[in-house]
């Protein structure tokens, strides 16, 4: 049950970005083509008019040739960025500069913030249903996890809960967890429910987790069309002046 929870809500906010992510993929897509097939054409039919041409499609002819001469620098480059990169995130050290950032990020850190919380609350919760003692369930979820910065955080609090204290007192004590978690651990110690607390704190951040998803969505659609409306424009630009230079001449 657990694991089908988790996977619907995996393939909701990863959904939720396929509409971006094609769209940013399919601009890339057309500029490429553009630069190695339309910009050539082009240049050659300027070259036979002989006209003088603005600065903004020289700029452009230059990296269409750029990219016909050199494509496979840029191709061996981009592959080779992306391996290496893949290889110094794989590192301790990276993994954690990596989540660091990406914690940083508006919108986004927040959303990442909430989907570990809510794994952390769910996996917690179903270890504590199971009579596992705490500290196993926190040794255990602090190696589930898909984080380094809250599963150390997570030991953290393991050790301090071995030397006598609550949970909800050696979540308190950390700054990566929001403050309504131990606060809500605290109710569940009291009453005897904190199972049945991890469990609704799971479905608060899973909730919250869809509704920054949404806000996600919303935010990147409009940075999209300003970077595409500014791409289309240098384009119209480049392409439309020299044109208008020539008709001018005639």
């Amino acid at each position: 049950d657990t694991l089908d929870k988790q996977r619907e809500f995996r393939s909701k906010t990863k959904g939720a970005l396929v509409y971006p992510a094609i769209v940013v993929i399919g601009m890339i897509a057309v500029s490429v083509i553009m630069m190695i097939f339309v910009v050539p054409k082009m240049t050659e039919m300027y070259k036979d008019f002989g006209a003088e041409l603005p600065t903004p499609t020289r700029i452009l002819i230059g990296l269409s040739n750029f990219m016909i001469k050199f494509w496979f620098l840029i191709a061996g480059a981009v592959a080779g960025g992306f391996l290496m990169f893949r290889r110094w995130v794989s590192t301790p050290v990276g993994t954690l500069i990596w989540e660091q950032f990406i914690f940083k990020i508006p919108i986004w850190g927040k959303l990442k913030k909430d989907i570990l919380l809510a794994e952390f609350a769910r996996t917690m919760g179903l270890l504590s249903t199971a009579a596992i003692p705490i500290l196993d369930g926190l040794r255990i979820v602090s190696d589930t996890l898909d984080s380094k910065i809250y599963g150390e955080e997570i030991r953290r609090v393991a050790v301090r809960v071995e030397k006598g204290t609550t949970l909800s007192e050696a979540m308190t004590l950390s700054t990566d967890f929001p403050a309504i978690l131990p606060q809500m651990l605290a109710v569940g110690e009291q009453t005897g429910k904190v199972d049945e607390i991890l469990g609704k704190l799971a479905d608060f951040y899973e909730a919250q987790s869809e509704i920054k998803v949404k806000a996600l969505t919303t935010a990147i659609e409009p940075i999209i069309m300003i970077f595409l409306g500014i791409g289309v424009g240098f384009l119209v630009i480049a392409v439309i002046m020299p044109i208008y230079n020539l008709t001018s001449q005639f």
